[in-house]
């Protein structure tokens, strides 16, 4: 199990559910290619947040659906956003050496090792999202899922992000321009996984934008919160390293509005976050605590 302290019991239990179903879903490390395999494993397996996996399954419990119908959804967005962290830690993009408070995985299996486990990683989430049984029953919601998930990776979300963000080194930002950069390159896998558990869990239209307006503010109160642990945390507590986007010229949010008013715009996300769910009553308190941790984690 990949506990997490700052998460109370059921997200606990779906942090343990998330990380079996990861671990079934992953090639074993005795069958070759071995080297690429441990690679794989090693990627996803070691530490993470499992964040969207949990925005999953929170999405279809305040839907009413839990269970195996959202394994796979769970696990497709949880290899992606490993997929990428594994690329945006190589020399040629971020180059950093610690992730999740160990080598990162080019450190340990070499870059050409991390650039395969990266593609594969990409290339398993969207199988295991094909081949879900629970989706075979709604062919066009499977379809519409894997166009949300392949929109998320692409141009238009965490790829396009990454290039603006390489972009950005060095220059001044208006704070509109940081926050649609952020949108894309942490939001937009952030929204896909609420959006993928409300699809499986066949939500109405009405539930799909209430989603998503709490998924927008959520996936920018996490880079917020982000930002200010990189001036205010603690490498190993943080469990990358500190201070890293100052040392880099990056602009971040407390860069441009300062440390205050970043968390004041924090507070301001959060109350938009837990507004747009407020008619799921009851059936929102993950979705309601999985807001509170975005905003108030310590790593």
């Amino acid at each position: 199990m990949n506990p997490n302290p700052e998460l109370g019991p059921a997200l606990q239990s779906l942090i343990a559910r998330a990380d079996r179903a990861l671990g079934e879903v992953l090639p074993a490390d005795d069958h070759p290619p071995i080297e690429l395999h441990r690679a794989m494993r090693y990627a996803v397996l070691g530490g993470g947040k499992r964040l969207r996996p949990l925005l999953v399954y929170a999405a279809g419990h305040a839907l009413g659906i839990d269970g195996p119908r959202l394994d796979a959804p769970a696990c497709a967005v949880e290899l992606i956003h490993a997929y990428s962290l594994v690329h945006d830690d190589l020399p040629a993009m971020d180059d950093d050496a610690m992730r999740r408070g160990r080598p990162t995985c080019h450190v340990v299996f070499g870059e050409a090792m991390a650039i395969l486990a990266g593609d594969a990683l990409q290339a398993l989430a969207f199988e295991i999202l094909a081949h879900d049984p629970h989706a075979a029953a709604a062919p066009a919601r499977c379809v519409d899922m894997l166009r949300v998930l392949g929109r998320a990776c692409g141009a238009e979300g965490m790829a396009g992000g990454q290039a603006l963000d390489l972009a950005a080194v060095g220059r001044r930002l208006g704070l509109a321009e940081l926050e649609h950069m952020h949108a894309c390159k942490t939001g937009a896998l952030i929204r896909t996984a609420v959006r993928l558990g409300a699809l499986a869990s066949g939500a109405d239209d009405a539930a799909l934008d209430a989603l998503d307006r709490y998924a927008y503010a959520v996936g920018l109160a996490f880079q917020v919160r982000d930002d200010i642990l990189d001036v205010e945390g603690e490498s190993a507590v943080i469990g990358k390293t500190a201070g890293k986007d100052a040392a880099a010229d990056k602009p971040t949010f407390p860069s441009i509005i300062g440390l205050e008013a970043s968390h004041t715009r924090l507070a301001e996300l959060t109350g938009d976050a837990l507004g747009a769910i407020a008619p799921f009553g009851a059936r929102g308190s993950l979705l309601e605590e999985l807001a509170h941790y975005a905003a108030h984690r310590r790593h």
